[in-house]
């Protein structure tokens, strides 16, 4: 810049008028005034031989000139001698142009002009501004008298233009102050520049407008200076004013398929007619609050406004209920600190994500390839279209039976993989059935399916299929004979195997083409490291199933292992998994990431409950009986509990909770042994102890329920305590049948109870947790409660299934006060966790922790 403009009132802004008043004593002293090409320079005699030197910069960023001056004096920027450097150079400038003194006309009608900027200050003794560093955003209001701009609160009437013209100005305060009302009115207040501390560089306006909130300067930009502008007010905003900044008015989504299995989506934020890139602002966002990395976007307003940055520096502005759902449902591919590219490249098993971030209503697909992607991921059975059962099967599917089956079909044309997850009872068996029968009569099943099943269900499978899907070729592979059908598993539709046979047949099993590999009671493989786990992972199939009435029992470790089996990469390494997912919900409870983790299997899980499909069942009352120690057990109890305690802590102060952990559950097995029974705990201190207040209760209600003639399932993890209660029933002379894992025919325990041979069957809870249709049982006691609160589900359901006709009565015995009392309360939070996945709940849970275990053995 060869030349620059400027003039005293701009000087006046730029150094504050109490500089500009202390330098006008210096103007005629100064000397040596010299410009250059962005530069003014001077010296005004100092202290001693050495004058003052001045060297004033200007520049013009983003168009508007800029002024900074320096001095060697102890001031060093923008001082008196500054001002007056500046002034002797607009009186040289002045008499260049042999200015003449000119009053403007009375008949100049004044406009008002409101500009609104933002500062970084120090701000003091004025209301609401506290003694801190903090960024101040105001209004400067001033009257344009045609050439000249005059503040608002100035009193000035002499004023030099931009060409260096002097004027006299004659000034209107009647609408000066009309104007000021005006503003007044509309919620601005005056804080006087005097009250705020300012640095001398940037000197700020007579007087500043501010709202009462800082959040009304939103209103203020879109109602008020309209609305001014429209009477004809100038109303200005700098680039840098912290609320000037552009709505979002919109999310667009673009999804195409550019490689075979996979998605490509971008998401755009509509401004007018504009399309800016959305995803790679996502950082900038993340990293300006961390509530949106809290794991609970609750805690975050739906019309709290935050600002996005783009790659150009424009500012935007989005509320927060249009972005959560945006973040909800990226969270995980947007690491912290990375950049993010304008596409992401997402699988196509990622439809369940796309489609809840659709449904939320955060964005709009811009593309019929997007609204088709969306409608892959919902994959809800009930909008699919319904398939034609199977010629061979023979049995009438119920509508919920036929959705199954619908929705397996849906999975095999896509070349997905997924779990049925209905509860025991609904029939999974028979909708696997009804679609393997499918696969065969349109000439799919070229090579035979594989079904792998816990040892005692191979009968169930065998008479199942011969009962309803008797066009079938099964082969069951079991005993040391089968290895003589090794040669002929290609002959037969079906092959059914258990999970310990697996392993050890796995190099006959590896070479075979599966068209369709089947776990049943998936459960099992829960531990991916177990030879079995390892086993079934390299086998080759077209198409993967798994079934479970329990998907998610203990922790989400589980669900990785089925997801790993199905589809490889879902969920990324164990390691990975438990980073992203794992720790975030278990330990941390991230609500965003269960929130996300249940839409991205949903589509892959179809999950009903027994009350939400089968309205003829008959209902279930659930009915928890506390019972009261007697002294002699309490006494023992306590002092075992109080005992235990004290070694456990002492283990854990010494070696940790990790390392201490086996002896914490043996000290909790042992005081569950005391509840049940102190017979139990093979201890002296428990061998005078000969009563038990449960197995009393127990005596108390079984002839009442007999005389009503109930059918009676009781279940307990001790083994030896089903021994003694069958020793309480030989005493009562009630007849009775046992389950337990060392019973070698199960078949003959579970017939005696069904033909009503006998009206009490005493079964092992690991016993009795599959593969057990027990629909002549119309009652069921718990005798002692388990952690997982789905495996005594599980146990109820052996009654509570499909053919029972009468009300099923389901009794938990509890010692009140005990560490028994306290595993109902945990099961409540497993339960908690497993329904939030799976079905979207929105309760908050933990599982149960080293810290959590330790605390069951508090008083």
């Amino acid at each position: 810049m060869s030349s620059f403009t400027y003039d005293a009132a701009q000087v006046r802004r730029w150094l504050g008028a109490g500089t500009v008043a202390k330098a006008q004593g210096l103007i005629s002293r100064v000397q040596n005034l010299q410009r250059q090409p962005n530069l003014l320079t001077g010296e005004i005699p100092g202290v001693g031989d050495e004058p003052w030197r001045v060297v004033v910069h200007f520049s013009t960023p983003q168009g508007k000139l800029h002024v900074s001056g320096e001095c060697t004096c102890p001031v060093h920027t923008n001082c008196r001698h500054v001002a007056a450097i500046m002034l002797a150079d607009l009186q040289q400038q002045s008499a260049k142009k042999e200015v003449i003194l000119t009053p403007l006309s009375l008949c100049v009608d004044p406009v008002p002009a409101i500009h609104l900027q933002s500062r970084s200050r120090f701000v003091s003794g004025y209301g609401r501004y506290g003694h801190r560093q903090k960024r101040l955003d105001f209004a400067a209001l001033s009257f344009r008298y045609r050439e000249v701009m005059v503040d608002a609160g100035s009193s000035e009437n002499l004023f030099t233009d931009d060409d260096g013209q002097c004027w006299l100005v004659v000034r209107q305060p009647e609408k000066e102050q009309r104007w000021l009302d005006e503003l007044l009115d509309a919620g601005l207040h005056v804080v006087p520049a005097g009250h705020i501390y300012t640095p001398p560089t940037s000197p700020l306006p007579e007087r500043l407008f501010v709202p009462e909130r800082t959040d009304d300067w939103r209103r203020i930009i879109r109602q008020l200076l309209p609305a001014l502008k429209a009477k004809g007010w100038l109303v200005s905003l700098d680039d840098d004013f912290t609320w000037n900044r552009t709505d979002i008015e919109a999310v667009s989504a673009r999804v195409s398929q550019r490689r075979k299995g996979y998605l490509e989506i971008s998401l755009d934020a509509c401004v007018g007619q504009r399309r800016i890139a959305l995803l790679p602002m996502m950082p900038h966002l993340l990293a300006q609050d961390t509530r949106w990395r809290s794991g609970d976007l609750n805690t975050i307003a739906d019309d709290e406004i935050f600002e996005l940055c783009s790659v150009n520096n424009e500012r935007l502005a989005m509320p927060a209920g249009q972005l959560k759902p945006l973040v909800g449902g990226l969270i995980d591919l947007l690491p912290e600190g990375e950049t993010v590219s304008a596409t992401l490249q997402l699988p196509l098993w990622e439809g369940g994500r796309l489609a809840a971030m659709s449904q939320s209503g955060s964005w709009q697909a811009a593309d019929e390839t997007a609204l088709q992607a969306l409608s892959a991921g919902r994959q809800n059975p009930r909008e699919l279209p319904a398939v034609t059962p199977p010629a061979g099967l023979k049995t009438i599917l119920r509508d919920y039976q036929q959705q199954g089956v619908s929705w397996m079909q849906a999975l095999s044309r896509q070349s997905m993989a997924g779990v049925l997850a209905d509860d025991m009872g609904l029939g999974k068996t028979v909708q696997t059935l009804a679609h393997l029968l499918l696969e065969k009569e349109s000439g799919r099943l070229n090579h035979p399916a594989l079904i792998v099943v816990p040892t005692t269900l191979i009968y169930n499978w065998l008479s199942e299929a011969a009962r309803f899907a008797p066009d079938l070729r099964v082969l069951p592979l079991s005993g040391a004979q089968r290895r003589e059908h090794f040669s002929q598993l290609h002959q037969y539709d079906v092959v059914l195997t258990s999970y310990p046979l697996l392993w050890r047949d796995q190099l006959t099993l590896r070479p075979q083409r599966w068209h369709l590999l089947i776990l049943d009671e998936a459960q099992y493989v829960k531990n991916p490291h177990s030879q079995a786990g390892r086993a079934i992972r390299k086998l080759q199939a077209r198409h993967r199933l798994c079934l479970t009435g329990t998907p998610l029992e203990n922790h989400l470790g589980e669900l990785w292992a089925q997801f790993d089996f199905l589809m490889p990469g879902f969920f990324g390494s164990e390691k990975d998994f438990l980073h992203q997912w794992r720790l975030p919900i278990e330990r941390d409870g991230d609500l965003t990431r269960r929130a996300l983790l249940s839409h991205r299997v949903r589509p892959f899980m179809l999950r009903r409950r027994k009350l939400e499909v089968v309205k003829e069942l008959p209902p279930k009352s659930s009915i928890i009986r506390r019972i009261v120690f007697g002294d002699a057990q309490r006494d023992l109890y306590e002092t075992v509990r109080a005992s235990l305690e004290s070694q456990i802590r002492l283990s854990v102060s010494q070696r940790g909770n990790a390392s201490s952990r086996i002896q914490v559950l043996d000290a909790l097995l042992k005081l569950r042994q005391i509840c049940c029974d102190p017979r139990l705990m093979r201890l002296d201190r428990a061998a005078g102890v000969r009563q038990s207040a449960k197995l009393t209760m127990l005596r108390e209600m079984l002839p009442a329920l007999l005389a009503e003639d109930r059918r009676i399932l009781i279940f307990s993890q001790f083994t030896e305590m089903l021994g003694l209660i069958a020793d309480e029933l030989k005493k009562a002379g009630v007849e009775y049948a046992v389950l337990t894992g060392s019973t070698r025919d199960r078949q003959a325990p579970v017939e005696r109870f069904q033909r009503g041979e006998v009206p009490v069957f005493l079964i092992s809870l690991k016993a009795g947790g599959v593969g057990l249709n027990l629909t002549a049982a119309d009652t069921v006691i718990h005798y002692d409660p388990w952690w997982n609160p789905a495996a005594e589900n599980q146990a109820t359901d052996r009654a509570w299934r499909i053919g029972q006709q009468k009300a099923v009565f389901v009794y938990k015995l509890i010692i009140a006060g005990s560490i028994e009392e306290k595993i109902v309360n945990l099961q409540q939070k497993k339960a908690s966790l497993a329904e939030s996945i799976l079905q979207d709940g929105p309760d908050e849970t933990a599982l149960l922790s080293d810290e959590e275990l330790t605390d069951l053995l508090s008083n």
